[in-house]
């Protein structure tokens, strides 16, 4: 399994998500209520789609390679 990052639960990497994008403040508390409900995804808030979670992401076991918001891994590929 590829190796995680340590704060891959708290912060999305800066490249794919940064406090400077629109809506990242109300994105990060739905990521994290998500997180705490159990719930594999969450609506974003400016483009309504789904948006996998850091925990299923890395629950999963793998990167995709389609530079998912919350990847949990080292690499940003």
């Amino acid at each position: 399994m590829p190796e995680l990052r340590p704060d891959f639960l708290e912060l999305p990497l800066p490249r794919r998500f940064s406090p400077r994008n629109r809506g990242f403040d109300e994105a990060m508390q739905r990521h994290a209520t998500a997180m705490r409900d159990g719930v594999p995804m969450y609506l974003d808030p400016i483009t309504g789609l789904a948006v996998f979670t850091a925990r299923f992401l890395a629950d999963r076991g793998y990167c995709c390679d389609s530079a998912c918001r919350h990847c949990p891994y080292e690499s940003d590929g």
